[in-house]
């Protein structure tokens, strides 16, 4: 059983993702501060909605520790109308193609049915990346039913970046 994993402690190239609302996401490379980039399946997974809603009401939360981009495989029709629905007020990056997927080592999955959705999809991931560009936290499902804990997740992320913590899982 063979699947790649991307690796911590080293820099992750930059990926782009169009953005809701004109431009793009930048994900990777150096920047000012921590960031952090949440996939999602798209608008035909329920959990992730409920997932993503909780995200919002945390994302004050959030953005004071770092930067932070939520992207999917989603047309931009799809991801707007998820937006228009919900409120959410983080950035949305649609259009992830399956070589941004696998490039992050995400599991992709083939649709159901057509109800599903028509085109290949990312299974979740989240990602947190150092000013440095190096790849720190890395959380990975083939489903929708195992996403980390926000609560859990900010807590640590939080700890991590004040106490400048190394990179665990490196081996």
């Amino acid at each position: 059983m063979t699947h790649s994993k991307p690796a911590v402690g080293v820099a992750v190239p930059e990926m782009t993702f169009a953005k809701l609302g004109g431009g793009q996401l930048t994900f990777g490379g150096t920047r000012d501060r921590w960031s952090m980039l949440v996939v999602y399946r798209g608008k035909h997974c329920p959990r992730c909605k409920r997932y993503l809603n909780k995200f919002n009401d945390m994302l004050s939360d959030w953005t004071a520790l770092m930067d932070v981009m939520v992207v999917s495989a989603d047309t931009a029709e799809k991801a707007q109308a998820d937006v228009d629905e919900f409120g959410w007020t983080f950035d949305v990056g649609y259009g992830m193609t399956v070589d941004q997927m696998r490039a992050l080592g995400l599991y992709v999955s083939d649709p159901l049915s057509e109800a599903e959705t028509t085109d290949l999809f990312a299974e979740p991931g989240t990602f947190a990346v150092r000013p440095n560009g190096e790849l720190m936290l890395v959380d990975i499902s083939n489903g929708p039913a195992s996403r980390p804990d926000l609560d859990e997740l900010l807590d640590g992320m939080r700890f991590n970046i004040e106490n400048d913590r190394p990179t665990r899982g490196n081996a």
